[in-house]
């Protein structure tokens, strides 16, 4: 985790500063040649644009771009990635010089029940705050509060939200959920494929949690089987949370299919991912070839790097880098999105691995029911602004333990769907 405390914005002070320039020096990271995404639909030069990000390093992994570009804005919408763009296209320009621009970050698991419960947290201030344009909330509601967390979060915020519906009906919001998947009358397929269809398509999935300390024997497999028959009727992905469950995780990953995720992948609980002999199990590399996806989500207790680096040290990379970002979380050991980033760069991908990871993974990960995570022309202009810090910076897992990593991600500006957003307190006031 990074330990230099970062200020935040209120969602009222954040949105205010919607600015005209963002100036800043600071180190980019190294560019490759690299056309721009469908330059074949690319407008004609006279086009007018609304907004103009100059002189950045554009990473698009979707695209395999990286490189220096600038990116023009119009009706909320990318209108062009080109490099030299003229600014007297644009009616507002702003400098990304010594930045890198990427498509804006996804967090496939956070808890923003802001105000419900004893972990969500406010995700205009802790999520787009920290250049993170799209969350989907990781099970916070089941199918009693779900209408009322689209009510009063997901239709109030600025951050695109959408949600994963817990097969639990008390979802997270009681404490804490302990013991809330015991009582198998509070988990009813039929109902919570109903909500889920009901409340689509803000609902993109179904969530279900599997650790030792709320599953009593097969129990947890009988879980599973109802969390598993919610998702097909209501044809969506399932996303499962596996910490240290009663049952052996080759039995459980044989009950998931093409799609479903794993998340918490790289814990350090019993029954993870890992043998005897520290070797991926044979049955988590045949999940990942029958369409299985991995996601980290470190959480407060969720991530070993002594895991990670075993899995990583055998081309186990994880298919998305997530925060599980909660009230718990924010002050340590996660921070957000960027930083989480920054750690699995630490750990030894490069920028384009970790961003696409951030980026075009995730958002292929759900039906949101548009494109995101590329920058490709007549997307929604979502775009994340970053500071590539040099330094030494200690990040730290679930267990405490440290590595230190040189290079850190540090959010300074975000577009959400056209709109320009300076965040302040993180860019030092520029």
């Amino acid at each position: 985790m990074w330990q230099e405390e970062q200020s935040l914005l209120t969602r009222r002070e954040f949105s205010k500063l919607l600015g005209t320039t963002c100036t800043a020096a600071v180190l980019s990271g190294s560019t490759v040649s690299a056309t721009s995404p469908d330059s074949s639909a690319q407008p004609n030069a006279e086009q007018k644009c609304d907004l103009l990000i100059k002189g950045g390093t554009v990473i698009d992994p979707a695209h395999h771009l990286h490189a220096p570009m600038d990116v023009a804005v119009k009706d909320g919408k990318i209108l062009e990635v080109s490099q030299d763009i003229s600014p007297e296209r644009a009616v507002q320009v702003v400098s990304a010089k010594g930045k890198i621009v990427s498509p804006g970050f996804i967090d496939v698991h956070v808890h923003c029940f802001d105000g419900v419960g004893l972990v969500g947290v406010n995700a205009d201030r802790y999520c787009l705050g920290r250049g993170v344009t799209t969350v989907v909330d990781a099970g916070s509601a089941g199918y009693p509060a779900i209408a009322g967390f689209r009510k009063y979060v997901i239709n109030a915020s600025t951050t695109r939200i959408r949600a994963l519906l817990d097969i639990g009906a008390l979802g997270v919001l009681v404490g804490g959920n302990t013991g809330a998947m015991k009582n198998l009358d509070w988990i009813n397929p039929e109902l919570a494929a109903r909500a889920a269809e009901a409340n689509k398509p803000d609902v993109v999935g179904i969530k279900l949690r599997l650790a030792e300390d709320f599953e009593e024997g097969a129990k947890d497999l009988e879980c599973l089987k109802r969390a598993v028959d919610a998702a097909e009727a209501s044809r969506l992905p399932l996303m499962v949370h596996i910490l240290g469950p009663y049952s052996p995780l080759p039995d459980i990953l044989k009950m998931l299919r093409k799609g479903d995720v794993f998340t918490h992948c790289f814990n350090g609980r019993k029954h993870g991912i890992l043998d005897a002999n520290q070797k991926i199990l044979p049955e988590v590399w045949e999940a990942r070839r029958r369409g299985v996806l991995f996601d980290t989500a470190q959480g407060t207790f969720n991530l070993s790097f002594e895991v990670t680096e075993k899995c990583l040290e055998q081309n186990f990379l994880p298919d998305t880098i997530s925060t599980d970002l909660s009230s718990r979380a924010i002050n340590g050991p996660v921070f957000d999105m960027p930083t989480q980033v920054s750690k699995f760069i630490a750990l030894g991908l490069n920028i384009d691995q970790a961003i696409g990871m951030a980026t075009v993974n995730p958002a292929r990960m759900f039906n949101y029911g548009l494109e995101l995570g590329t920058l490709g022309p007549g997307n929604d202009a979502d775009i994340s602004i970053f500071e590539l810090r040099e330094g030494n910076f200690e990040f730290f897992d679930s267990n405490k333990q440290k590595r230190v990593g040189h290079q850190m991600l540090v959010s300074t500006a975000v577009v959400r769907h056209g709109q320009w957003f300076v965040n302040m307190a993180q860019a030092g006031g520029d």
